[in-house]
């Protein structure tokens, strides 16, 4: 068995109460086994953690690998000019080559910046390319196709008859759930109602609770997208999920910025899970969702960066630090507390996912998925409460060590399964082309 030691670290093992450890985390194949004080001789290696937070990875629960390739081609949008305009033209002239590129570039950036497990919704075609890159990287990923059947606006590759989206999500479902020693699972990912049919949703429904997949989709981000949604269904996003079944503990619904309080009751009634994207939110002009007001209610909320092409980051950091600021702008200071956003980006993450069991907290048992951030800087000095510290002064610059599984894939804040710097230039040569492919 291969062993680890971090050793002499402040760790934040986020369990249940909220303990606060000065020494060190033992993993051995791949699982911890020890939190505290641990002796040393007995790992094969060994990471230095004196001076550093040690603490769970982040769970993003809400991102698009396959649009990393667009950062910066779709600015200064409103959400559905931004889809017709930019972000479907390109998802339909990526390439399996120009997907790869894209699902590196952000898998690199993702893990030098804290990030350990995503969901995420891909492209309509192609998504084995994602899962065998990801696999690749070390990161831990919940995978959806795509899965769009019903928009004339959409462009004839993204289109799918009802019957081939099916059956190609469950063939997916077929081949990758699972793989990577369990670090790669597949979900329904429909886009979300404007795009899909109601025999899809209810398909989908079916199938989720027949298998216990995980459903991701995005609803009532904007009004304007409400609106098509009332006009087609007579009912908003939520109820209409609801009545077509799909409303469980699997639905993982991304934005929710613009729910009532009948939706926010089906939301809490139905242990749906939210997944908030405050930077997409800001930046697509989407408005502030009720974070505050969902989580008093006992709903689920997690946070995702969504992806590069209406962010353009992915650090889960500024995620944090906007979560807690905006709730503050929105109701009063302390709404959202910095110690409520750090769990809402480890515990309530992989709660999100179904994989509280084996992650979200630094615990023995769990799988080892760990980051190591440094508080010798000048903006993170003096730092007297950790949680304070990563959600209103750390970046994602300040991670020193990333591990996954076990395996440290960021050592001394360098990638070490991947090169950034090839990683970057093929990335911006796919970039170009596929700009020229959506005739952009």
């Amino acid at each position: 068995m291969s062993s680890l030691l971090i050793r002499g670290g402040t760790i934040l093992t986020m369990n249940d109460a909220g303990t606060i450890v000065q020494g060190d985390v033992s993993v051995r194949d791949g699982r911890i086994e020890a939190v505290g004080a641990v002796d040393p001789a007995s790992h094969d290696t060994v990471i230095d953690a004196s001076g550093c937070l040690v603490l769970p990875g982040f769970v993003q629960t809400h991102i698009h690998l396959c649009q990393t390739l667009f950062r910066g081609y779709a600015d200064d949008l409103p959400l559905i000019d931004w889809l017709r305009q930019r972000i479907w033209p390109m998802e339909a002239a990526h390439t399996p080559a120009s997907l790869r590129a894209s699902a590196r570039l952000a898998a690199c950036e993702l893990l030098t910046t804290g990030t350990t497990t995503v969901l995420t919704m891909e492209t309509v075609h192609d998504t084995d390319v994602v899962f065998e890159t990801i696999g690749e990287t070390g990161l831990r990923a919940v995978i959806g196709k795509c899965m769009m059947d019903a928009d004339a606006a959409v462009p004839a590759r993204l289109l799918e008859p009802t019957r081939a989206s099916i059956d190609e999500s469950l063939a997916l479902s077929r081949r990758w759930d699972g793989a990577a020693n369990g670090r790669l699972r597949a979900a329904f990912a429909p886009r979300f109602a404007v795009s899909c049919s109601q025999d899809l949703l209810e398909e989908v429904g079916t199938l989720s609770a027949r298998h216990g997949t995980l459903v991701h989709t995005h609803a009532s981000e904007q009004r304007a997208e409400i609106a098509i949604v009332e006009a087609r269904t007579g009912r908003r996003n939520i109820q209409y999920f609801a009545d077509l079944g799909l409303a469980s503990e699997r639905l993982c619904v991304a934005h929710c910025v613009w729910v009532d309080q009948p939706e926010q009751e089906i939301l809490a009634a139905h242990h749906v899970k939210v997944l908030h994207c405050p930077s997409s939110n800001l930046k697509l002009g989407s408005g502030l969702a009720p974070v505050a007001e969902l989580r008093a209610r006992g709903v689920s909320v997690s946070l995702g960066s969504d992806g590069a092409a209406c962010n353009n980051r992915l650090d889960m950091f500024e995620e944090m630090r906007l979560a807690a600021v905006l709730q503050a702008v929105r109701l009063k200071p302390g709404a959202l507390r910095a110690r409520d956003v750090v769990w809402m980006a480890t515990r309530e993450g992989a709660r999100a996912l179904g994989l509280e069991a084996d992650i979200g907290s630094l615990e023995p048992g769990k799988r080892a998925d760990v980051i190591v951030v440094d508080l010798d800087r000048p903006h993170l000095t003096p730092g007297p409460d950790p949680y304070s510290t990563l959600v209103y002064a750390a970046r994602g610059t300040d991670v020193r060590a990333t591990i996954v599984d076990g395996e440290v894939l960021v050592r001394d804040a360098r990638p070490v399964r991947l090169d950034p710097a090839a990683i970057a230039a093929q990335a911006r040569e796919e970039a170009r082309h596929l700009a020229i492919r959506a005739g952009l």
